[in-house]
C-alpha cells in the first residue's frame, strides 16, 4: 500500500474513533429489565446472555469508567517456575454483592454500583512450582433449607491452585466450618503424587442442585503418569463426596459403553482392547494411594448443567502427554470430547469425541453452551461446543447426536515411530469449519519482502499437511495451533437475533517430537524456561514455538483475530470481521499503518438482548462494544492492560445503571504485562 493511502486510513481512523468517545448526551432511561449475572457464564448453560436492554447501539457511545478496583493480586513470573499473573476471572453478581477472584485465588466482595469493598478472603495458596497463575471465577449457592440470615446460607465457592475446594459465607467471607474441614476439601486426596503447580482448580465449580462439581486442571506434556483427571461432585452443605467420574474407558472400567456413536470411526488402535484391565500400572504401585487411574484425561475448563434434564456437561482435555500418544492404550476414549454425566450419580450417559487419538493438544477448552435450537418440531435443547480447531458441534443435549451431518473424512498419516493415527478425524459441515484448515509456503506472511521470505522457508521446511498433520522429527506446522481458534473463552448466545457469537485465534505453531536421547544430551538440566517439554516416559520429547517472522509477525496470512456470528437455526456465518489493531505490540508508529489486522486474543464474547456484543480478548488494550446483528464495532474503551478475560453485565434496581465489567489484567501466555485492575463502565447518570 502507498505510504500516503496508508497515512491517509490510518488519520481517518483516528478520526473515526472521536464520535466512538463522545457522548451523545442522551437521557439515562428507566424501567425495563433488571438482572444479576449469577453464574460464570451469566448461568449454569454458559449462555453468557443478559436481557438488560438500557445499553443500546444507540447509547453505548456515552459509556464512562464508573468505577475501578484493584487488588494488590500481581506477579510478574519469570525462571522456569511460572508465567507472569493472568487475571482472567469473570465476576458473579449474586443478591446485590459482586464476587471476584484473584490470580492467586484471593476472593473479593463488592458494591456492584460503587465497586467498595466488603470482604476479602485470602486461602494462602501454596505458591511452590507454579506455571500457569490464574483464577476464572467463583461460583455461589444458596442453601433452600437454611434461616434467614444465617452463616452460609449463602455459599461461595472457589478452587485453588494447590488444588482445595473452598466454601465462603457469602456475607461475612469467612470460611463455612460445617464444609469439609474447616470449610475446605482437599481435591488431592486419592489422585497420589503431584509435582509442585502440576494440579488444581482454574475455573470456576459448577453448582448444580445440592451439588458442586469440578474438575481440575494437570499440567501438559510432563509424563505419562500424570494426575488423574478425574470429575467430582461434592454435597454443597457438607463437602462430602457424593460421586467420582474416572475417565476410563468402559471395557477397562467393567461398564456397558453409553456414548454417541455419531463421531467415532469404525474400529482404530485408538480404541480400547478387550484384555485391558483398568488395574493401576507398573509406574503407580509406589503412589500414596492413588484411587483415580493416572494419566487420563482431565477437565480443566468450565462445565456447564441442565437441572431439567438432570445432565452435567464435561468438556474433556488430553490423555497425557499431549503429542504422543503411543502409550496410551486406549486411555484416550474420553479425550477431547463432550461428555454428559448424570448429576445424581456421575453415570455416562454419552460422550461426542471432536478429535480422535489426539495429538495436537486439540483439548476441548471452552465451556459447553446450552440452548435451544429451532428445530422443524418445535424447539430441541442443543448445546453448542467451540473448538480450538475452528471447529463448532451444535448437538442434542440429550443425546449427543449432531443436529447437523458431522463427517469423518480422511486426515493425514504417517505417524512416528511407535505411534498409531485415526484415519478419520469429524468435521462438522454446519457450521462450516471457522478457521483455515492449510498454511503453504506460498500463504506465509511478513511484513516485509525479507521476513515473508523467512517464513515461507520457515513453512517450507516443515511438514505441512494442513490441518491435523501428525508431529514428526522434521518438524510439522499446526495450523490452527495449540492455543485455538476457540478457546476457554467460550461463545455467546443471542436468542433474540438467533446468533452465536465467538471470538479465534488464528497464529500457527511449529511442534517438533525430540529423540529422547538428543533431548537429554542437549539438555542435561532439564528443558530451558519456554520452548521445550519432557513428555517424559515417552520415546520423544517436545518442542513447540510460535511460527512468528523476524519481525514478530505471524506466519500465517491475516486476520490474526476474528470475531463470528453463527445462524442458530441454519449453521450459516452472518458475518466475520477481524478482532483488534496491532497497537500495544507493534511500535508507534508502525501500528497506525497496519489497520485493523486483528490480534491474538483470549477470553470471550457476551451479548445483550438491546443487540450489543461486549468483548476485550485481544493484545490492544480495549474494551469493545459490536452492533450483534451487523458485526460493525461502534464503541471502545482504552484499558489499562490487555482484557484477557470475559466481560459481564448487571443492573440491580428499576432506578438504577447498567454496568459492564472487565478484568483488565494482561494474559502471560501472550506476554501482556500482568495487572490488577477490575473495571466497571455505565451510562452516565
Amino acid at each position: 500500500m502507498p505510504i500516503r493511502r496508508a497515512l491517509a486510513r490510518s488519520l481517518y481512523a483516528l478520526l473515526f474513533l472521536i464520535p466512538l468517545a463522545c457522548s451523545r448526551g442522551a437521557p439515562l432511561a428507566k424501567g425495563g429489565p433488571v438482572a444479576e449475572w449469577p453464574a460464570y457464564g451469566g448461568d449454569v448453560g454458559g449462555s453468557r446472555h443478559s436481557p438488560l436492554t438500557q445499553i443500546t447501539p444507540e447509547n453505548v457511545g456515552d459509556l464512562e469508567l464508573a468505577w475501578v478496583h484493584h487488588s494488590g493480586d500481581i506477579e510478574p513470573g519469570g525462571g522456569k517456575t511460572h508465567l507472569p499473573s493472568s487475571f482472567q476471572a469473570t465476576p458473579i453478581v449474586v443478591e446485590g454483592t459482586l464476587y471476584y477472584c484473584t490470580p492467586f485465588d484471593r476472593v473479593f466482595a463488592l458494591d456492584p454500583e460503587t465497586g467498595a469493598e466488603r470482604w476479602s478472603y485470602d486461602p494462602h495458596v501454596d505458591r511452590t512450582g507454579f506455571y500457569l497463575v490464574n483464577c476464572r471465577g467463583v461460583s455461589a449457592w444458596r442453601d433452600p433449607r437454611a434461616p434467614e440470615g444465617a452463616a452460609c446460607s449463602l455459599r461461595i465457592f472457589v478452587g485453588t491452585l494447590d488444588a482445595r475446594l473452598i466454601a465462603l459465607d457469602g456475607a461475612t467471607g469467612r470460611p463455612c466450618e460445617d464444609f469439609g474441614h474447616g470449610g475446605s476439601v482437599d481435591l488431592r486426596e486419592g489422585i497420589g503424587d503431584t509435582q509442585p503447580g502440576e494440579y488444581g482448580v482454574t475455573s470456576a465449580p459448577l453448582v448444580l442442585g445440592d451439588h458442586v462439581v469440578t474438575g481440575a486442571m494437570v499440567l501438559d506434556d510432563r509424563r505419562t503418569d500424570s494426575p488423574g483427571g478425574v470429575v467430582r461432585a461434592f454435597d454443597a452443605r457438607t463437602g462430602a463426596l457424593v460421586w467420582a467420574w474416572d475417565p476410563i474407558p468402559p471395557v477397562q472400567a467393567g461398564q456397558s459403553p453409553a456414548r454417541s456413536e455419531a463421531s467415532r470411526p469404525a474400529r482404530s488402535e485408538a480404541e480400547p482392547s478387550e484384555d485391558r484391565t483398568g488395574l493401576p500400572s507398573e509406574d503407580q504401585k509406589n503412589d500414596p494411594a492413588p484411587h483415580y487411574r493416572r494419566g487420563t484425561t482431565n477437565a480443566w475448563t468450565t462445565l456447564s448443567g441442565d437441572a431439567a434434564l438432570g445432565l452435567v456437561y464435561v468438556p474433556t482435555g488430553n490423555t497425557s502427554p499431549d503429542y504422543y500418544g503411543g502409550q496410551r492404550n486406549g486411555m484416550d476414549y474420553y479425550s477431547s470430547s463432550v461428555v454428559a454425566l448424570r448429576a445424581d450419580t456421575g453415570e455416562v450417559v454419552w460422550h461426542f469425541q471432536t478429535v480422535h487419538h489426539d495429538l495436537w493438544d486439540y483439548d476441548v477448552p471452552s465451556q459447553p453452551v446450552l440452548f435451544e435450537f429451532p428445530g422443524k418440531d418445535g424447539p430441541v435443547p442443543a448445546l453448542a461446543q467451540a473448538t480450538k480447531m475452528g471447529h463448532l458441534f451444535l448437538l442434542d443435549r440429550r443425546t449427543g447426536e449432531p443436529l447437523f451431518p458431522v463427517e469423518e473424512r480422511p486426515v493425514p498419516q504417517g505417524a512416528v515411530p511407535g505411534e498409531t493415527l485415526s484415519p478419520t478425524q469429524p468435521f462438522p459441515t454446519k457450521p462450516p469449519p471457522l478457521h483455515p484448515e492449510t498454511l503453504t509456503p506460498d500463504e506465509a506472511y511478513g511484513f516485509t519482502p525479507w521476513d515473508r521470505k523467512a517464513c515461507r522457508d520457515a513453512v517450507a521446511s516443515l511438514r505441512s499437511d494442513g490441518i491435523f498433520t501428525p508431529p514428526s522429527l522434521q518438524g510439522s506446522v499446526h495450523y490452527p495451533g495449540m492455543a485455538g481458534g476457540s478457546n476457554w473463552g467460550s461463545v455467546a448466545i443471542d436468542p433474540e437475533r438467533g446468533l452465536i457469537v465467538l471470538n479465534q485465534q488464528r497464529a500457527a505453531v511449529k511442534v517438533r517430537l525430540v529423540p529422547r536421547a538428543e533431548f537429554e544430551k542437549r539438555f542435561p538440566n532439564g528443558p530451558p524456561e519456554f520452548g521445550f517439554e519432557p513428555q517424559s516416559g515417552t520415546p520423544y520429547a517436545l518442542e513447540r514455538v510460535p511460527l512468528l517472522s523476524p519481525l514478530g509477525a505471524p506466519c500465517n496470512p491475516p486476520p490474526w483475530g476474528t470475531l463470528t456470528a453463527v445462524h442458530l437455526g441454519t449453521g450459516e456465518i452472518a458475518w466475520d470481521v477481524p478482532l483488534g489493531t496491532t497497537r500495544d505490540q507493534a511500535p508507534f508508529p508502525v501500528w497506525l499503518f497496519l489497520g485493523t489486522f486483528g490480534v491474538p486474543n483470549m477470553g470471550g464474547a457476551i451479548t445483550t438482548a438491546s443487540g450489543l456484543t461486549f468483548i476485550g480478548a485481544t493484545t490492544d488494550f480495549y474494551l469493545r462494544a459490536f452492533d450483534t446483528a451487523s458485526g460493525k464495532e461502534i464503541w471502545r474503551a482504552r484499558l489499562p492492560n490487555g482484557g484477557h478475560a470475559t466481560p459481564m453485565t448487571y443492573r440491580l434496581r428499576d432506578d438504577s445503571r447498567q454496568f459492564v465489567v472487565i478484568a483488565a489484567g494482561g494474559h502471560g501466555m501472550l506476554e501482556r504485562k500482568p495487572g490488577d485492575a477490575l473495571m466497571a463502565f455505565a451510562l452516565k447518570p
